[in-house]
């Protein structure tokens, strides 16, 4: 297992607009082959952190004012996120973008494009993507946009599969979906991780659900980590249970303020 040469965020800060100081000094690593997960509320910085790795910063007028991030080896901001994804780092934005006019299906396919594939090559991965979301192959037909939150959420992650991503950075996986739903995309993702080899980095507020599947974690606080560990040491940690595990701690499940839906 590789890990100091997979992915390594080293002390960087982000501002926006030469005015916001987004991120503070946030450091963190990624090993091949594992699922970390970035937690915190919301404006903890999340989003930032995933955009700063996959140069997706410049959009929205922000930089990278300090520290750097190095994926196997290499500096990220010599790249544009075209090169990252051509390299094996694809992310997930939060929200599920999808292209409401095109079929699922030709969506998941805008996805494999960018390698160039062979029409059989391509055939064969969309293939594979409905083996991990059979749903998406009983709706493959159907418009994006007229499809349900949870599959459009699906066809987000499919679509990024298709690029033969080694690390998918994903933000947000279960806003707004309704619990079954999000239990079903949280399994899948470890699937892919245990049998496909696939890397994630999940940005979640649902801290509860997350480390349940996750090997290592961040925590977010004001654009700064405030903790980090194994998951199973978050879990455990008092102030983490109080403060991200909700009401856990007295025996209640945590509210969600998400609309749930399938």
């Amino acid at each position: 297992m590789t890990t100091s040469s997979f992915l390594e965020v080293d002390n960087i800060e982000v501002l926006y607009g030469q005015a916001i100081l987004a991120l503070r000094g946030v450091s963190l690593r990624v090993e091949q082959g594992s699922i970390v997960a970035l937690l915190g509320a919301n404006g903890a910085g999340k989003t930032t952190t995933l955009k700063a790795i996959s140069n997706l910063l410049g959009s929205e007028r922000g930089h990278l004012s300090r520290g750097a991030i190095t994926w196997r080896g290499e500096v990220t901001s010599r790249l544009d996120p075209a090169d990252l994804v051509a390299r094996g780092v694809v992310q997930v934005l939060e929200g599920r973008h999808v292209f409401p006019q095109l079929t699922v299906e030709e969506n998941l396919l805008s996805g494999g494009f960018v390698r160039r594939p062979s029409r059989r090559a391509l055939a064969d991965d969309l293939e594979r993507v409905y083996t991990w979301f059979p749903r998406l192959k009983q709706r493959r037909s159907a418009r994006c946009g007229l499809t349900s939150g949870g599959e459009q959420q699906m066809v987000a992650i499919g679509r990024a599969l298709m690029t033969h991503p080694t690390l998918v950075l994903l933000d947000e996986p279960s806003m707004g979906l309704a619990p079954i739903i999000v239990e079903e995309i949280f399994h899948i993702i470890r699937d892919l991780n245990r049998n496909e080899g696939v890397s994630f980095l999940l940005a979640e507020q649902n801290a509860h659900l997350v480390l349940q599947f996750a090997d290592h974690g961040y925590i977010l606080e004001n654009g700064r980590v405030a903790a980090s560990g194994t998951a199973a040491e978050l879990a455990e940690r008092d102030d983490v249970a109080e403060f991200y595990l909700g009401a856990a701690t007295a025996g209640a499940a945590a509210p969600s303020p998400q609309t749930s839906v399938i």
